[in-house]
């Protein structure tokens, strides 16, 4: 077990979250580490929370980046894809232009930026308060995470709900990947590989 500033923990794993702004990326990250709910102001540039995590008998410590949606600013968040073993997908489930732009931008920056070629990819469908205003069904999103292969599940940072289970079912994948804990903790400490099934029905893995 290793220590930051006193505090001791098994794995330091770095995860992100991209998607157009307006879509909750701040609010979720929020909602996560403080349990709290606020309408917050795009992000400019880059954000970053720490937040202790007990998850399958470990101690973790995740850096959790939040990067700013507006096209002006991705110049300056290429750089912090370097070494990341989880992305956070988000998109508004009331705004099929947040959804669609996934493909066409946001996995494209993954591709291109991300250092880990197994990084999990979590798909997040927020905003789910919302639902008489939703214009993305859970059917496209689930055919989505098939296609890209990610991990899926729609909540809302408002109201709390799937927000947890958001970031534990991508830290556990996280964990259940060698590749990805190799460099995250003392000698001695990877945990062999897990089972690879996919079950999008289910709204977390696939």
């Amino acid at each position: 077990m290793s220590a930051i500033a006193g505090v001791e923990f098994d794995h330091l794993f770095k995860l992100l979250l991209i998607g157009d702004s307006g879509v909750g990326k701040s609010s979720l990250l929020l909602r996560f580490t403080t349990n709290t709910f606020d309408d917050l102001s795009p992000t400019i540039g880059v954000d970053f929370k720490l937040k202790m995590l007990n998850l399958n008998g470990k101690r973790l410590k995740l850096t959790i980046w939040d990067t700013a949606g507006q096209e002006r600013f991705r110049t300056l968040t290429s750089s912090y894809y370097r070494g990341a073993q989880g992305i956070i997908l988000t998109y508004d489930v009331t705004r099929r232009d947040t959804f669609t732009n996934l493909a066409d931008v946001w996995l494209k920056e993954v591709e291109r930026y991300s250092t880990n070629p197994d990084c999990v990819k979590m798909l997040v469908g927020n905003k789910i308060d919302k639902e008489e205003e939703r214009v993305v069904t859970k059917q496209d999103a689930i055919a989505f995470a098939r296609q890209y292969g990610c991990l899926f599940i729609e909540c809302s940072a408002k109201s709390s709900v799937g927000v947890q289970q958001c970031f534990e079912e991508l830290v556990r994948k996280i964990l259940e990947t060698p590749s990805l804990v190799l460099d995250t903790a003392p000698a001695g400490t990877v945990r062999p590989g897990a089972d690879q099934s996919v079950d999008v029905a289910s709204g977390c893995r696939c």
